[in-house]
């Protein structure tokens, strides 16, 4: 490790000799020690986001390990103190916790015992400044205009250069990608950044709509076009004037409606079924598709002249596997959408938790994401918060339960919630969640959870 990669660790201690051996203990471990001898220096030395630990003595002239643990923790509470103690200071030790230090170290301590609290305070530090991250990129896109397309990663910063430079021009556009990459999340976005942003953005999956109608649904028809058609019915093409449409799984588009679409793609007007008269259109068209269409003209299932009208600009969207940096972000994006809907919270991404997400291929993409997030929050308690747990639950069981069961894990993850919040206070529990305490009860049991466990955490934190 080179040494301005190594995690620096404040070393803050009256006595040379115990900064000098700390310090060799911890240069060795491949830690950047900077020791000094008062807090006031250690307070100078440490600029926001520090990426680091503090170690400190307790017993110092002037500010002591207490005082400088409470204000450290007033600056950033994320940032972890380990406090030293004299030989039998028990109670000292305990008071120190209650502070929030993260660990303490009793004198004489073994070099070994040193850098293991160090080494899950660096870990926890580095956790803590990366969900800290994540968060500042979120609200980063949340104050972006449009559809918020999350990801920092080159593809994805090309992707958003390309969707900017697009929407500023007039033309037709193809997007391709695999199922749930979120095509329609980018056409969205590619109105939403154009002049036509403030008109209708009409959505239609060519796969969805059966065949028999889709001539209807996209050009409308007029009253006794055919039979049923009681009524003019203004088609999707036509309400979406000024606009934009999207035409989703344009591969599923029947033959014979791809000669009409060219013809709308070139002329810009439409006529509804049992009409002669042209309609002029204004519009722009977004096309998706998760098929290679050059190969599917060239076996005769796509209309090889409509392939080349279309592919004026194709915008190629990566799968998540090609772009796996973004796989913690968009997590943490989607469970903190689903934790404001839902009135829940989870915890934040631990390394196993980061671990798992970046080992696994997504062939659902960013959709199976987005299902994963979702149930971290509404049923993670149920599984310890454990996304490999999670996962294997979804793949095997999980898809299979019945509606009582997801609906039991999640009455379950809402009393959780509710204990943890109260500190398993169950008269407030009981008004929080408008339960009468014998009911309430009678829940604790059927979930085998406890009061008493929940009061333990509170004062173990």
């Amino acid at each position: 490790m080179h040494e301005s990669d190594a995690t620096p660790v404040l070393i803050v201690d009256d006595e040379e000799h115990l900064r000098i051996t700390a310090g060799q203990t911890l240069e060795l471990a491949g830690y950047q020690p900077q020791a000094v001898g008062d807090a006031e220096a250690a307070l100078a030395r440490l600029e926001a986001d520090f990426p680091g630990v503090v170690v400190s003595d307790i017993r110092m002239p002037g500010m002591d390990g207490l005082a400088l643990l409470r204000e450290v923790r007033r600056r950033d509470p994320d940032l972890p103190v380990i406090l030293i103690t004299g030989h039998g200071d028990i109670s000292t030790a305990v008071e120190a916790m209650r502070e929030g230090a993260w660990d303490f170290l009793e004198k004489p301590f073994a070099g070994e015992r040193l850098t293991d609290v160090v080494r899950r305070a660096v870990e926890k530090r580095r956790l803590s400044l990366e969900n800290r991250r994540l968060k500042a990129e979120l609200e980063a896109q949340r104050a972006a205009p449009g559809p918020r397309i999350v990801g920092r990663t080159p593809a994805m910063q090309h992707l958003t250069t390309m969707l900017q430079r697009i929407s500023q021009v007039e033309t037709d556009v193809l997007l391709f990608g695999e199922t749930g990459v979120g095509k329609d999340l980018v056409a969205r976005s590619l109105h939403e950044r154009s002049r036509r942003g403030g008109q209708p953005f009409v959505a239609i999956n060519c796969g969805a709509v059966p065949e028999n109608i889709i001539e209807s649904e996209l050009f409308g028809h007029e009253k006794g076009a055919f039979t049923g058609a009681v009524e003019r019915r203004i088609g999707k093409f036509e309400h979406a004037s000024g606009g934009s449409v999207f035409l989703d799984e344009i591969e599923s588009m029947p033959l014979s409606l791809q000669v009409k679409l060219l013809r709308v793609l070139q002329e810009r007007t439409i006529e509804r079924l049992g009409s002669n008269r042209a309609v002029p259109l204004d519009i722009r068209v977004i096309a998706a598709t998760k098929v290679d269409l050059k190969a599917a003209a060239e076996r005769g299932e796509f209309r090889e002249d409509l392939y080349y009208r279309l592919n004026v600009v194709t915008l190629p969207i990566p799968p998540l596997r090609e772009r796996r940096e973004d796989v913690p972000l968009l997590f943490q994006h989607f469970a903190v959408v689903a934790a404001n809907r839902s009135g829940l919270e989870a915890p934040p991404l631990d390394a196993a938790g980061v671990s798992v997400l970046m080992a696994h291929d997504w062939p659902g993409n960013v959709r199976e994401l987005r299902n994963l997030a979702e149930r971290f929050v509404l049923l993670g308690a149920a599984y310890d918060y454990r996304l490999d747990h999670l996962l294997e639950g979804h793949d095997s069981a999980a898809g299979a339960l019945t509606l009582p069961r997801q609906v039991e894990l999640f009455e379950k993850s809402l009393i959780s919630q509710a204990l943890a919040n109260h500190h398993g206070r169950v008269s407030i529990v009981c008004e929080h969640l408008g339960l009468p305490r014998k009911t309430l009860y009678d829940k604790l049991k059927k979930y085998d959870l406890r009061a008493e466990d929940y009061r333990q955490r509170a004062d173990a934190d």
